[in-house]
């Protein structure tokens, strides 16, 4: 059958959605640039207007700064369309990429979900349950030995009435030290005299002389 129609030419792909709002976007563009030069042109109209008598040179001008206003109201309506299309091209962009994100994330918790089906097929619960009970078990062993390890030899059996009669003792001598009613004589003592003691007067032999202990006259300092 192609040797005798011929093979048909591959289909070529039509424009992303992407290339379409490029293409309008630039037509916008090149309006808006025109809208922009009109204006400049509509204003020195304006401007030469101003600057004339009432009459036929004025009413010239008038009708060619009509006919550029009227040019420029076509522009803008074009350029209000062309806008538009692109606003609606990328909403409708902005839909086809969010729901292509939506598939994605559908189809990445799908793989998700089959490989914690097997990660959970190669847990046994029983055998953890197992291990747990083994764990507490020799805990359970390592505490015993600790006890066996820290138990105390050769020491004499002590009676429990004995030890809460020490215990009582106890207490009683701890009141006694932090009874401080001893300092209370400190106190109270008298004052120590601030003033020195007076020397006692030297003894004097029959002449008057000044002698020490032994009689003997004292050197003057």
């Amino acid at each position: 059958m192609n040797r005798l129609f011929g093979k048909g030419k591959p289909k070529e792909p039509g424009p992303s959605i992407s290339d379409c709002i490029s293409g309008v976007d630039a037509r916008a563009d090149g309006i808006e640039k025109k809208v922009l030069g009109l204006d400049n042109e509509l204003r020195r109209f304006k401007e030469q207007m101003s600057k004339m008598r009432e009459g036929p040179g004025k009413n010239a001008v008038k009708a060619k700064a009509m006919r550029v206003l009227k040019q420029k109201k076509m522009y803008e309506q074009q350029l209000e369309n062309l806008r538009g299309q692109s606003f609606n091209m990328e909403q409708a962009n902005y839909a086809h990429q969010t729901l292509k994100d939506t598939h994605a994330t559908v189809v990445a918790m799908k793989d998700g979900m089959k490989q914690m089906k097997k990660e959970f097929k190669k847990i046994n619960i029983e055998e953890i349950d197992d291990v747990q009970d083994e764990l507490a078990d020799m805990m359970e062993q390592a505490d015993e030995v600790q006890e066996a390890l820290g138990r105390n030899y050769n020491m004499a059996e002590i009676d429990d009435d004995e030890l809460a009669a020490e215990l009582d003792a106890l207490g009683d001598e701890i009141a006694l030290d932090d009874d401080a009613t001893y300092l209370d004589d400190v106190l109270n003592a008298p004052e120590a005299p601030s003033n020195k003691p007076e020397k006692p007067e030297a003894a004097k032999n029959k002449d008057g002389i000044a002698v020490d202990e032994f009689g003997l006259p004292q050197i003057p300092n």
